[in-house]
């Protein structure tokens, strides 16, 4: 499944580099900061988490991108520690010209395709059954919407909701 996985990324990255900017959408550096949220074990905890996120965006055709990413968070539950390092890609279609936005906006609808690296730890001192908590999934699909605002031609802040992982941060183009 993982070398699947990998071969799909890798037809993505390589179509992608290969691709010729029709909007100002692609060759953009995203980096965001965010929350995410976690139930845990049959629910009894519900925290939110600080995420820390990156990817970069290629224009595959207009007004849609592919953007090969990264996020990283971690979290702690009593004895039990889990860091969880999603890599996937995004698929992402603007909507600019249907709503006639102002060029300062974007608007947009995404998704995302992955697998997540996880770590998972239990204190030391912990003597207790250490099966108790189910490690995050390893392949996950998300839908994104959000907006983008341009301070200025190479700088924007972004707003992104998703199911997982909501981001707030600056877009560099």
């Amino acid at each position: 499944m993982k070398k699947l996985i990998f071969a799909v990324l890798s037809f993505f990255v390589l179509f992608t580099i290969s691709a010729t900017a029709q909007e100002r959408f692609g060759k953009t550096l995203n980096v965001g900061i965010g929350i995410g949220g976690y139930s845990g074990y049959y629910g009894y905890t519900n925290q939110s988490l600080p995420v820390f996120h990156l990817n970069y965006e290629f224009d595959v055709a207009k007004s849609f991108t592919v953007a090969p990413f990264i996020t990283f968070y971690t979290y702690k539950y009593n004895a039990y520690r889990e860091t969880v390092i999603p890599i996937g890609a995004k698929g992402t279609f603007y909507f600019d010209q249907l709503l006639k936005a102002n060029q300062d906006w974007d608007f947009y609808l995404a998704g995302s395709l992955g697998f997540a690296i996880v770590k998972s730890s239990w204190d030391d001192d912990y003597y207790g059954n250490r099966n108790d908590y189910d490690k995050a999934p390893s392949m996950f699909f998300d839908v994104h919407a959000g907006v983008e605002y341009h301070l200025s031609k190479s700088i924007g802040l972004f707003l992104d909701f998703s199911g997982g992982v909501s981001t707030v941060g600056l877009a560099f183009h």
